[in-house]
């Protein structure tokens, strides 16, 4: 009888198993997020049993759900199990809320960008309210020396990538403050490391500035750079410090969405900081 039992429950244990990696797996080949019916229809599970398991999946922490009524997500235990990097398309999703509030708290347009392959890409933005804006568009690529976006993802770049990339690097003169040289450009991102975000000082465009902080994900390792931008009339030097702590609390509570969990473990010290807005 006893042993009757001990191979019922191993075999209700492994059909649990078989479901919620099912679940997993419907969720992944829907691009990390899905809602419950489609994720039902997916495995052909019942409704009612796709939705406990979404649950438990979700109180081990290999999903998340933002919100009852919103889709379930793969969490980032999932990629630091397999050693998986977020997509561009995941990042852009993610960061979308994020963007959102860091705008309406600055006034400004903010955006997300990425370096892959050496080339910094836009991929999400959120632009300003009012007549008078920095228009950014998904996909468009910036120069990494004279960006602050740019200069941020190079700022904590291994060395030997960092060096790959200078060593190819035509450094384009856009306005008269951009650095034309790499011993410049290397002792620039000295001081961005130690301060721990970037400045685009009208060294892309003239009358445009722009701050950044570096995103980061599970691994620990800087995925992304969030910036703040504006025309030069609205955003002082003055200013534009004065909006650094908005912009490194939403950087380090996306880094959270992302899977940081910093030094040991702990939170980043700027995340989850009441932010308003600002002068």
């Amino acid at each position: 009888m006893k042993q009757n039992q001990r191979l019922l429950e191993s075999s209700n244990s492994h059909l649990s198993l078989e479901r919620g990696l099912r679940v997993i797996e419907a969720i992944a080949e829907a691009g990390g997020s899905a809602m419950v019916s489609e994720i039902a229809r997916k495995t052909a599970l019942p409704r009612s049993t796709t939705h406990h398991l979404l649950r438990s999946l979700t109180g081990f922490g290999y999903l998340i759900q933002e919100g009852e009524a919103r889709p379930y997500k793969l969490a980032p235990k999932i990629l630091k199990l397999t050693g998986r990097n977020w997509t561009q398309a995941q990042l852009a999703e993610i960061s979308f809320s994020f963007l959102d509030e860091l705008s309406r708290c600055t006034g400004e347009g903010t955006s997300l960008a990425i370096l892959r392959e050496s080339v910094v890409t836009v991929v999400a933005k959120r632009d300003s309210e009012g007549p008078v804006r920095v228009v950014q568009q998904v996909g468009a690529t910036r120069p990494i020396h004279c960006t602050a976006v740019g200069k941020t993802l190079a700022a904590w770049l291994p060395k030997r990538e960092l060096d790959a990339i200078l060593d190819h690097l035509v450094f384009k003169k856009f306005t008269a403050r951009t650095i034309t040289n790499a011993a410049a450009f290397r002792e620039q991102l000295t001081h961005i490391r130690a301060a721990g975000f970037a400045l685009d000082n009208e060294e892309h465009i003239e009358g445009i500035r722009c701050l950044a902080n570096p995103v980061r994900d599970q691994s620990g390792a800087v995925c992304a750079a969030l910036c703040i931008v504006g025309p030069k009339n609205r955003l002082s030097l003055r200013r534009l410090m004065s909006l650094r702590k908005s912009l490194a609390v939403v950087a380090a509570d996306l880094s959270v969405r992302l899977g940081y969990r910093g030094l040991g473990g702990m939170m980043p010290k700027d995340s989850q900081r009441p932010i308003g807005p600002t002068p």
